[in-house]
């Protein structure tokens, strides 16, 4: 999967974008409603937001919420997955490592 951003003008559906920004880590991105946590983040230009506990990054691997590699703490709320979750405006979402966990 690759990230690309169709922009509204030039998609055929003629949909009326909606913005929105998160807080991922700190910092604020720009995102449309109906975006999911990790199509925002992939518009973005971030392709891994988590790590595996043997430190591997990973980040969307099947995109419909089967597998658990998209991993995000959102407002509070741990192991939110980010392909699942449509993005607010104003969501502070923080990146999770399993490395970190496993290591305690």
């Amino acid at each position: 999967m690759s990230p690309r951003l169709v922009r509204a003008a030039d998609d055929a559906t003629g949909r009326r974008d909606t913005p929105l920004r998160i807080t991922v880590d700190g910092t604020p991105l720009d995102g449309v409603e109906g975006q999911t946590i990790a199509g925002v983040l992939l518009a973005s230009g971030r392709l891994t937001w988590r790590e595996s506990p043997s430190g591997t990054p990973r980040g969307v691997f099947c995109g419909i919420g089967a597998c658990f590699d998209c991993l995000v703490t959102v407002n509070g709320v741990r192991d939110v997955r980010a392909c699942r979750r449509r993005a607010r405006d104003g969501d502070d979402v923080t990146t999770q490592s399993r490395a970190e966990e496993d290591a305690r």
